[in-house]
């Protein structure tokens, strides 16, 4: 007999609570799922809540450090920015949310998985990407992709209506005009209001952080330590305090950087899907670290391996953002990105302030830099008189190419 269970992704909020209700109408087993990785929620009242519509059983994952030391920080080391500006938030969390729930439902002997992401944005295909590439044979309900689920539900109206008559709890304040996904990486802000693309984004809306224009008057000044391209000790040089745990780490820089004004980003990028959407990001340790990871690569890091890398971190970042984590390609690339930070250690000394990173030095066991050979007060290690062959090698191809664009030229005037 073929199982009825299915474990479904349960936020607490309004889509996922109708989710809940409506499988169980279809005759579901459903297993709630929470993954907490560093959202502002109060749990147990997610999992009472999930209990009261009637779940048979409520899973509360704690799955923070994992995120930081598992998808941030590689994420960190190939310098992800997707479209050159997105620090991956949300992208970033998906897999790994993903992926414990394919361990749950095997844990369960679930034959089906279930989510509310609906089926214009990123997060359903970072979901089932991961579902298929983890567990081959997993069935997944996508209610916001079923004709069944959009004909009963057009709107939030129909909703709220189906919430009511089945005594499902809402929380009584009105809805924020946007919608938001929060996690450790980031706070999100997108739909709503926000989809007019000039609407300027207020900053009743920052939850993560200040604007610069509201942080103090004052430096707040860092050493972060870095050792084969991740992030282990962070030291307050103000006060002394220092953190080593990844998490502990993770979850000050985001207070000081939420305290400083850093780590704003307004912008229109493309989903995967073809849409164009708007997004406001609140990322302050992400912010801080990548400036900072970025900066003891320029010491110790190669040139020509930095060529290549840095030709790595937007794809690197493109298969974030499209969920492709669990792929053959991420594979090669992780690989590639980790040799590259194998000599990457070192300090990084800086300062925050009113919304800047401001990078003071820099020091490295593994340091490239030269100070004599750059010095252009001291004479040794370089005759600057190699030089004139070194141009004149590399005019060689420069004066064949502009020989050639003469001779058409004069030919077009006779």
């Amino acid at each position: 007999m073929k199982s009825n269970k299915v474990v479904l992704a349960y936020s607490g909020g309004l889509d996922t609570s109708v989710i809940l209700k409506w499988l169980i109408d279809k005759n579901y087993e459903v297993i709630a799922y929470v993954a907490d990785v560093g959202q502002d929620d109060d749990f147990e009242e997610v999992k009472a809540k999930a209990l009261k519509i009637g779940a048979s059983k409520v899973y509360i994952e704690d799955l923070q450090k994992e995120f930081v030391t598992d998808y941030i920080f590689p994420a960190i080391k190939a310098n992800a920015m997707y479209e050159g500006r997105y620090l991956l938030g949300t992208a970033l969390a998906r897999p790994l949310i993903a992926k414990r729930h394919i361990e749950i439902a095997t844990k369960e002997g679930a034959e089906y998985v279930s989510h509310g992401a609906t089926g214009k944005g990123n997060d359903q295909v970072r979901f089932e990407l991961t579902f298929y590439a983890l567990e081959p044979k997993i069935k997944v309900l996508a209610p916001w992709k079923m004709q069944e689920f959009l004909d009963k539900f057009k709107g939030r109206t129909d909703m709220l209506n189906y919430a009511e008559k089945y005594n499902i709890p809402v929380k009584a304040s009105l809805k924020k005009p946007y919608s938001e996904d929060d996690n450790l990486m980031h706070i999100s802000h997108e739909a709503g209001i926000l989809e007019d693309p000039k609407y300027k984004a207020e900053k009743e809306m920052l939850v993560k952080m200040v604007t610069p224009q509201d942080a103090p008057d004052k430096e707040t000044s860092l050493e972060i330590h870095f050792k084969d391209g991740i992030p282990v000790k962070v030291i307050n040089t103000i006060n002394g305090i220092t953190k080593k745990d990844p998490l502990e780490l993770f979850l000050y820089l985001n207070k000081l950087g939420g305290e400083n004004g850093i780590g704003l980003l307004d912008m229109v990028e493309n989903r995967f899907v073809g849409i164009k959407s708007r997004g406001v990001y609140e990322t302050p340790a992400g912010e801080i670290l990548i400036k900072a990871h970025m900066d003891i690569e320029g010491i110790a890091m190669d040139r020509e391996v930095m060529r290549l890398r840095n030709m790595l971190s937007p794809v690197f970042s493109e298969i974030v953002y499209n969920g492709f984590w669990f792929s053959p390609e991420m594979d090669f690339l992780m690989a590639s990105i980790d040799k590259s930070q194998e000599l990457i250690d070192g300090i990084v000394y800086l300062t925050l302030y009113k919304g800047n990173v401001i990078i003071n030095g820099r020091e490295s066991p593994s340091s490239l830099y030269n100070q004599d050979l750059s010095s252009m007060d001291i004479e040794g290690g370089f005759d600057q008189k190699d030089s004139a062959g070194f141009i004149k090698i590399n005019a060689i191809r420069l004066m064949a190419h502009n020989a050639i664009i003469k001779k058409q030229g004069e030919k077009i005037i006779k």
